[in-house]
């Protein structure tokens, strides 16, 4: 019975212009009841990293299949792009005044307590951390790109 019911889902399946019985969707989630669920992989700060999974038909077998979502890869032109992005939204920069080669303390007029923030909010921009005798280190918005392009080792 149970092997009658199963071919009877796979002809089901196999014409996409015919509806699920109800037979058929008992038995679909019979053999996989999470097919059918959009749920998160895995969860991150921010939700542009969450990965999802997600089901979707193939029209011409009618068969689930799992598709997994990332980030595009980063190019030092997107990494540039987030950094000045994050420094502009930064409340003590004048965007007017920032360049990639500005000086945080020199060109910007910024002390070390925000030199701390700027390196805080880089870490959480990218998810991972820079530790404090790097960070010192990292006084313009073009040493942050490649810093941040050689622990993610792109590099063009």
């Amino acid at each position: 019975m149970a092997a009658r019911v199963l071919q009877q889902c796979v002809r089901t399946l196999a014409r996409p212009s015919l509806r699920l019985s109800t037979a058929s969707l008992a038995v679909r989630a019979a053999v996989a009841p999470s097919a059918f669920v959009h749920r998160p992989l895995s969860f991150s700060a921010d939700s542009r990293r969450t990965r999802w999974l997600v089901p979707t038909r193939i029209p011409s077998v009618g068969v689930l299949c799992r598709q997994y979502g990332d980030l595009p890869p980063l190019t030092l032109a997107t990494i540039k792009e987030r950094v000045m992005y994050v420094l502009k939204l930064y409340d003590k920069i004048n965007p007017e005044k920032l360049d990639a080669c500005s000086h945080f303390m020199k060109d910007l007029g910024l002390d070390s307590l925000d030199q701390v923030e700027i390196i805080m909010a880089m870490e959480d921009e990218f998810g991972f951390e820079i530790p404090d005798a790097e960070a010192e280190k990292l006084m313009s918005p073009e040493e942050i790109v490649q810093y941040i392009a050689d622990k993610k080792d792109v590099y063009e």
